[in-house]
């Protein structure tokens, strides 16, 4: 019905990719980039983009990183060991597996795709909704407390 693989193929095409750490590189070290960055060897580091950028880092299905990851835009297809970090948006493909904590206001995940850690949705917006609510709420003589369920 709905063609994933296309779209999935035009959001990866829209981003271009400054930076390119081939197949057979292997970095030891942290990088601090801007722009794109496109993973196809090994990085033993941190994995970072400027603050306030609308970086964009790939991990492909040959890629591996070894340390934190962040960046407003995630693309895995590979192995992270360590936490990911993304202010925006993150892509996890068919062939993606992180061994860490995913932190993100988006995610897309594909069958296949593995997390072996905990998916944190960071709720910074979310949160000064929720605090708008029960501001309302508080003032709203209205508003019922539920009782929780206890465990008898």
């Amino acid at each position: 019905m709905w063609n994933k693989t296309k779209a999935s193929k035009s959001a990866a095409k829209k981003h271009s990719y400054d930076t390119l750490i081939s197949s057979q590189t292997n970095i030891n070290g942290d990088i601090h980039f801007s722009g794109g960055l496109h993973i196809d060897g090994q990085v033993r580091g941190a994995v970072a983009a400027e603050p306030g950028s609308k970086a964009v880092v790939r991990i492909s299905d040959h890629g591996v990183v070894e340390g934190e990851v962040r960046a407003p835009h995630v693309i895995i297809n590979g192995r992270v060991d360590g936490d990911v970090f993304s202010s925006e948006h993150v892509e996890l493909a068919a062939n993606a597996v992180v061994n860490g904590t995913v932190h993100y206001q988006l995610i897309e995940m594909v069958v296949g795709a593995q997390v072996n850690g905990s998916l944190v949705h960071d709720a910074a917006d979310a949160k000064a909704g929720d605090a708008h609510v029960e501001e309302k709420q508080a003032g709203d003589s209205s508003a019922q407390e539920i009782p929780s369920a206890s465990n008898s």
